[in-house]
């Protein structure tokens, strides 16, 4: 007998080429007047955030913009972020650009209806009132946030990523434009991209997995393993960017419903400490986790093979979900994502922090939905692996 399930989402969702133009129809309709654009300095540039101020104008919804998130999220930019939103007298929220943008979004539209600061809600369950609306645009195909109960915001202070989760964390609406996405150089386009497949593997393979995530899983699994490398070749490739866009938010909204594992939860404190992208992370360990990881649950993993392409009819079920990590190793290959050892993570100071990291890792909750279940050792072990691989 299958337990009652929370399966959460966006209220709204606007996917295909152009959505991003109905942003003022949309938040015309509910009644909202005044939008905090949150994004970045590149976003600004390429004169998307204009579109998105001017869309809004049109349909009479006034905006202020800030743009200071220029790193992933810290704390710095939320404080920063909300003192815009009071100055500007806003309603609600749009955010526009890749997950750091969101996160911010969203950790700032909390605080609007929560007291204190950021730092106190760290961890799950834990913001007691719904925040103001978000709209959620994505400029990159890849994290997600567009569709999570989750932010990360990193405290500069004691350089730990803040998983924060919640139901008020949610976007109220989601805009899903594949055409933003088209000026994303190639390592965003990478990093974003094996991103979104970790989301969508790991919450297939999570011990918190659902049948409703489970579609959503195989498909990202399939529409990103299809697409990432025409995507990444060739920036213009429409049908890439859509698959990638798709593939991207069902991963989202798969994670967010039956959580990330092992190799999100080792990810975290790699960023943090050595100020690495975090799909750059992902993709550095992926593969050492996922090998590690195949004993714990090989149907599932020989499933993921599969639906990544690879030819597993007439394998063992073992033979099967070995599959996998020779398609993650091909792929990361095939779109250049360089490893540990080869972004500048010094070897020494890496066995220093180590413990450390496998401490936090452990801390973040991630770890314990793995199908096999780390130690804190096999997590040290993990991260040297990790390194030492080509």
């Amino acid at each position: 007998m299958m337990p009652p399930r929370e399966f959460l989402m966006p209220a709204q969702v606007l996917i295909g080429s152009g959505a991003a133009e109905q942003v003022g129809v949309q938040c015309q309709k509910r009644g909202w007047k005044k939008a905090l654009i949150v994004s970045d300095k590149i976003m600004l540039s390429l004169g998307l955030v204009g579109k998105v101020e001017q869309y809004l104008a049109d349909s009479g919804i006034a905006s202020t913009i800030y743009a200071g998130v220029n790193t992933e999220p810290v704390v710095e930019y939320v404080q920063e972020g909300l003192q815009a939103y009071k100055e500007g007298n806003c309603d609600f929220v749009v955010a526009v650009g890749g997950g750091s943008p969101i996160d911010t979004a969203k950790a700032i539209a909390v605080l609007v209806t929560n007291p204190g600061s950021i730092e106190q809600y760290k961890g799950i369950g834990k913001i007691g009132a719904p925040g103001v609306p978000v709209v959620a645009i994505p400029t990159t195909a890849g994290t997600g946030s567009e569709a999570t109960v989750y932010t990360v915001i990193t405290d500069q202070k004691t350089d730990v990523k803040m998983l924060i989760g919640s139901p008020y964390l949610m976007p109220t609406v989601a805009i899903v434009d594949p055409m933003l996405t088209i000026s994303s150089p190639q390592s965003v386009t990478a990093a974003t991209g094996v991103d979104a497949l970790v989301h969508a593997i790991e919450a297939y393979v999570s011990v918190k997995r659902q049948p409703m995530t489970d579609i959503f899983c195989l498909s990202a699994i399939r529409l990103i393993s299809q697409s990432i490398r025409q995507a990444w070749a060739n920036g213009n490739n429409i049908e890439a960017r859509e698959q990638m866009m798709l593939g991207a938010f069902q991963a989202g909204v798969a994670f967010s419903n039956s959580s990330v594992a092992l190799v999100h939860g080792m990810s975290r404190p790699i960023g943090a400490h050595f100020h690495i992208a975090h799909g750059v992370s992902n993709a550095a360990l992926l593969a050492v986790v996922t090998e590690f990881s195949l004993i714990g649950d090989p149907v599932r993993y020989a499933q993921v093979a599969e639906a990544m392409g690879e030819p597993i009819q007439g394998l063992s079920i073992m033979e099967a979900a070995d599959r996998v990590v020779h398609a993650i190793r091909r792929l990361v290959s095939d779109i250049k994502i360089p490893s540990l050892r080869h972004l500048g993570v010094e070897h020494e100071r890496l066995i220093e922090l180590a413990p450390s990291m496998a401490d936090a890792a452990i801390d973040s909750g991630s770890p314990a939905n793995n199908p096999r279940k780390p130690t804190r050792q096999e997590i040290i072990d993990l991260y040297i692996k990790a390194y030492d691989q080509e």
